[in-house]
């Protein structure tokens, strides 16, 4: 170790009195290469370099961080210092130093910006207990103010990121109804702003029709209608008629071969009539013939009857008085 050491400070000085690194040829002495460092100085931002000891000097604007790899130390060259870091500058040279210990990351020795897990940031500080009226934040590492009594969880004591059941989020505050102009959601816990229908200009005036046709007729109906934009939200308000439809008169024309189809129906319609007209004087001859045929029997049956009486006083039996006066 002691060697190692001895032969280090004597690189050193040999790099300042030549302004530069000479290689060492001897096989037998000769390092191995470290993982990320180049012999001739190739690395970016060295100015002076080892090859067993990385970066010596830095270029100008240039960090030196020693970066530990087992039981060695390398130089290296940053733009930035890595985190858990800050950066000092000089004029001799810039170096990276270590943040103390309870910090993440830090701007300097005494200005933490992030802290280690059970430590909470606090003006720069990182304590393990938060001053009294704060509250510490597991998932900023923060202390921050005591929540306003409808959060659940807040950023500070006026700006709620999440408020209790039944209450409505908006900009950091929590609601039970929400303001005009906004809307509660439901699924997001939110109020949100209302979003009204939108529609566009109104078509042309369609031809006029009726039942689908253009001829054949003097009044029908002219259509137009108009496309939606944007559709409401539940609470917005609703859509206008997309739709408008007017009486209209044109002078009536007659359509491509309707008169044939006219004269087929008129045709068709006489035949039915002749053929309803013919039942019903089936009917009604049927009906004559029964209304015959039953006053000929009611006839039959008021003579069969009269004979049946006549013929009964006829025969009627002659008593002894009448005998002796006859």
């Amino acid at each position: 170790m002691q060697l190692q050491l001895i032969s280090f400070v004597l690189i050193i000085l040999h790099c300042m009195d030549y302004n530069g690194c000479q290689q060492h040829s001897s096989s037998r002495n000769r390092h191995k290469q470290i993982s990320g460092v180049s012999s001739g100085c190739q690395q970016g931002g060295c100015l002076t370099c080892s090859d067993y000891n990385g970066c010596l000097s830095c270029k100008p604007r240039f960090f030196m961080h020693l970066e530990r790899i087992g039981m060695k130390q390398i130089g290296v060259c940053m733009t930035s210092c890595p985190p858990g870091f800050y950066g000092t500058r000089s004029p001799e040279r810039n170096t990276c130093t270590k943040c103390r210990s309870e910090c993440d990351s830090c701007f300097n020795k005494n200005f933490c910006t992030r802290c280690r897990a059970d430590f909470y940031l606090h003006l720069g500080k990182c304590l393990e207990n938060c001053p009294e009226g704060l509250v510490r934040s597991d998932i900023q590492r923060e202390c921050i103010p005591k929540c306003p009594a409808d959060c659940e969880s807040c950023t500070n004591s006026e700006t709620c990121t999440r408020c209790r059941p039944d209450l409505y989020q908006l900009s950091g505050r929590c609601h039970h109804v929400c303001p005009e102009d906004y809307e509660p959601n439901d699924k997001l816990m939110e109020c949100t702003a209302q979003v009204n229908c939108e529609v566009g200009e109104w078509s042309e005036w369609s031809p006029c029709t009726r039942s689908g046709r253009t001829c054949g007729f003097k009044r029908g109906q002219e259509t137009r209608t108009r496309q939606v934009l944007q559709h409401p939200s539940p609470f917005g308000n609703p859509c206008p008629e997309i739709s408008e439809i007017k009486e209209c008169l044109v002078k009536r024309k007659k359509c491509p071969g309707v008169h044939r189809k006219s004269e087929r129906r008129e045709r068709r319609n006489r035949n039915n009539r002749k053929e309803k007209e013919t039942q019903e004087g089936r009917r009604e001859r049927k009906r004559e013939r029964e209304r015959h045929t039953s006053e000929r029997e009611d006839s039959d049956n008021r003579n069969k009857t009269e004979h049946r009486h006549r013929r009964g006083h006829d025969t009627e039996p002659i008593s002894p008085q009448s005998a002796l006066v006859q």
